[in-house]
């Protein structure tokens, strides 16, 4: 069947994705190149424009800034990338959000998986957030972060998605308004055939959301051949990691070699982090001791943004120009509760997200910044934003999930790598260059 298909194989892009946030699309598309696939990510809802630049590539990953906003809005942008990415002709469709289902109750990952099952009229889909190589694996339907369950990893303590629950059946069942079954661990032992066989017996009973379990790599592989022919399917970036060769067997696309972009923009190193994470707050607690660090004052922020800025401005231009240089908005949770409940959640975020952009901005266009690393999914699309970043090629790997990228049609090009709060080794914040010329 493979053979026959591949005679017939249509140029462009075969895999279309929707991440909820910038660092999962980063994240999502590193692992597809390390498949073999030629990657661009696109910012926000693609124009014609920007997809031309694409049009090349063999998968197209949409960042979109979903995770926390008001469901209903999420939905109209997932359906307006999905529409986007079908007039490429596009055939296969991938709904990425973050290795730990970042989620309330309230969540987004339900609503908008289940409306682009709609969209393409698929009588099913899988939800599969495990990402082993990251320490993320689902077990009976249980998402553990290395050897803890979700709920006592440090994650229930997240300022915006507080993880309070390691079910992820019964999280997304909160989510959705049809039925979620369970892929366990037993029919993934058996094989692919067996997954296809239980996915049926699923969906004769009415369960299209379906969670599977996922332990390690080779478990990821089994799943990803059992749902290749899916129109649809949902999780992090481990399976994405094993759709490239499951879709080669399929005769869906073919592997050309292609080797993952060296990004060559030259000039000042920027760290910007606003994760409050316990793995980021580790990573600053390291930098603090080696780097030059600012930490900012949310309160003054707050009251003039504009002092702020140009405390800041002139605190980076003093600098050593070889060196990085860290502005962080991290601290520790209870630190942060207390300002949420003396200014607002909303107002906290929003302000942070806005100063992290316009600094970046600042400092771009005043200090010959040209390579930047940011901490946090929020505080990345922000960045991406103020920054009017496009389009980007995927580099090279920086740790599990984080991996440089250049901007496409942007002067001066930029080097930028969006880390997910929870992601990277404890010195990536002076490590990261490495990998650059």
């Amino acid at each position: 069947m493979a053979n026959a298909a591949s005679s017939t194989q249509k140029p462009g892009p075969v895999l279309g994705c929707i991440a909820d946030d910038v660092t999962g699309a980063t994240d999502l598309a590193i692992n597809l190149v390390q498949g073999g696939m030629r990657v661009v990510q696109v910012m926000g809802v693609p124009n014609a424009e920007t997809l031309q630049q694409a049009t090349e590539a063999d998968a197209i990953v949409v960042a979109l800034k979903t995770r926390s906003i008001p469901a209903a809005d999420a939905i109209t942008l997932s359906l307006e990338a999905l529409r986007a990415l079908q007039g490429l002709g596009v055939s296969r469709f991938y709904f990425k959000y973050c290795s730990t289902f970042d989620s309330t109750p309230a969540g987004n990952i339900g609503p908008v998986a289940e409306a682009l099952v709609d969209a393409l009229d698929t009588p099913q889909t899988i939800y599969c957030p495990a990402f082993p190589r990251a320490g993320r694996t689902v077990y009976r339907g249980h998402l553990f972060v290395f050897d803890r369950l979700l709920n006592e990893s440090g994650m229930q303590s997240h300022p915006l998605t507080p993880m309070v629950d390691a079910d992820v059946v019964r999280v997304l069942g909160k989510q959705t308004k049809k039925p979620v079954g369970l892929v366990d661990y037993n029919a993934l032992s058996l094989g692919a055939s067996a997954v296809k066989e239980k996915l049926r017996a699923l969906a004769d009973q009415g369960q299209t959301n379906v969670i599977s379990d996922a332990c390690d790599d080779a478990q990821l592989r089994i799943l990803a051949e059992a749902v290749a022919e899916l129109p649809l399917i949902t999780g992090g970036s481990g399976l994405a990691r094993q759709l490239p060769s499951a879709y080669e067997a399929e005769g869906l696309w073919k592997a050309d070699n292609a080797e993952p972009y060296v990004p060559n923009a030259r000039g000042r190193c920027l760290v910007l982090s606003g994760s409050c994470s316990q793995a980021t707050r580790s990573q600053l607690r390291w930098a603090r001791e080696r780097l030059p660090v600012w930490t900012l004052d949310v309160g003054r922020l707050l009251s003039n943004t504009d002092q702020e800025a140009e405390r800041v401005a002139a605190w980076a231009a003093q600098q050593n120009h070889h060196q990085p240089i860290v502005i962080a908005s991290t601290d520790d949770p209870n630190a942060v509760k207390a300002l949420q409940k003396k200014h607002g959640t909303d107002r906290v975020a929003e302000a942070i997200e806005i100063f992290m952009g316009r600094i970046a901005k600042t400092l771009v266009e005043d200090l010959d910044v040209r390579r930047i690393l940011v901490a946090g999914g929020e505080t990345s699309g922000a960045v991406a934003a103020a920054l009017d970043v496009q389009a980007v090629q995927i580099g090279p790997e920086i740790a599990a999930g984080v991996t440089w990228v250049q901007t496409l049609g942007q002067t001066p090009a930029l080097a930028l790598a969006f880390k997910s709060g929870n992601f990277g080794e404890e010195d990536i914040f002076g490590t990261a260059w490495e990998k650059l010329p």
